[in-house]
């Protein structure tokens, strides 16, 4: 949280800041106001630059970082590095320039290049890096597979082995002694087993042959595969794309283009409300469109389209027709006696 500092008259003549560039200068000023009560702070150029530089974007993290190695270098900022093993800064002559009646206690670990302080981590002097000091380094220890040394000398003196004077028998895939190589099991003319001596228990001899011919290829093996391709069962053509949906923005957009002017967002919002409702009834676009087109020349309430819609769907003097018939009489005058009238309305009757 973000705290009121007082910048002393002394600052614009030090020369521990005349040695830094003026950017450099202001991240060190503006540190101030987000260091704890004991001028401490987190080594983060990120979030320095959150929140020193958050409406600048001449300035980048990496400009940051240089402004951070310059105040260092200056001796206007500490940087080390923290017994939790993530990186602080605090301000050497915090205490020169700041005073603070109720100082709240830092949560950060304290600087080990200053007198001893509280830790924040610690709640205490730091225990941990103490700890760390005292601790023996321990040996490096050999890898799982690196050869080990014993103690003590085997029991069993390691013996020289005598040469072989004779070959020693392989075992036959069969589980006996057999020669040196493996022979396969003969068979007759007629693909009948043979039998043979020596064999294990358990493997006889077939005593018919075998209903299946074998059959031989014709034609000689070749490489490759022998599968013939049948052709694709999925038409190679190209299908016809279906017709894009016409959307009600879709019309309104031409309607703004046919006006000279483009028309307020009111009328637009509630003429696009009213095109969307016609779409959802079914209504077909190109009798919106001639709506609209219709609408845009005599003008008025857009909730004057529907009706101008209807007259582009329903041409008026159709006359009264009932469906899958021709037109065979005008249209209905109120005003009108005829002498006949089942004549005259026959098909309204």
């Amino acid at each position: 949280m973000a705290r009121i500092r007082s910048v002393k008259p002394e600052t614009w003549v030090s020369e521990t800041l005349a040695e830094v560039s003026i950017p450099a200068m202001v991240t060190f000023l503006g540190m101030t106001n987000h260091a704890d009560d004991h001028g401490r702070h987190r080594d983060n150029a990120a979030i320095v630059y959150g929140l020193v530089w958050p409406m600048r974007e001449e300035i980048t993290r990496a400009d940051v970082e240089e402004h951070l190695r310059q105040l260092a270098a200056a001796g206007a900022v500490c940087r080390y590095t923290g017994c939790d093993g993530r990186k602080y800064f605090h301000f050497p002559t915090w205490r020169s320039h700041q005073k603070i009646d109720k100082p709240s206690l830092s949560r950060l670990p304290a600087c080990p290049h200053c007198e001893p302080e509280r830790c924040g981590v610690c709640k205490g002097p730091c225990i941990q890096r103490s700890a760390l000091a005292e601790a023996p380094t321990p040996a490096p220890e050999a890898g799982p597979m690196a050869p080990r040394v014993f103690d003590e000398p085997s029991a069993n003196a390691p013996s020289r082995l005598d040469p072989l004077s004779e070959p020693v028998e392989k075992l036959s895939p069969q589980g006996g002694a057999g020669g040196g190589t493996a022979t396969a099991p003969a068979v007759d003319e007629n693909r009948v087993a043979v039998p043979v001596a020596g064999r294990s228990a358990g493997q006889r001899a077939f005593a018919e042959a075998s209903p299946k011919v074998r059959r031989s290829v014709r034609e000689p093996s070749t490489p490759g595969s022998r599968i013939l391709d049948p052709g694709s069962s999925f038409p190679t053509g190209r299908q016809a794309p279906e017709p894009e949906a016409v959307s009600a923005g879709r019309l309104v957009g031409e309607y703004v283009a046919a006006c000279e002017r483009r028309p307020p967002n009111g009328v637009l919002g509630h003429l696009g409300k009213t095109v969307k409702g016609l779409l959802a009834e079914g209504i077909g676009p190109e009798h919106v469109r001639a709506g609209l087109r219709r609408f845009a020349e005599i003008q008025g309430h857009p909730s004057r389209l529907p009706s101008l819609v209807n007259d582009a769907m329903n041409v008026p003097g159709a006359g009264l027709v009932r469906p899958g018939l021709r037109s065979n009489l005008p249209v209905h005058q109120a005003w009108t006696n005829p002498v006949d009238a089942a004549t005259a309305y026959a098909e309204e009757l």
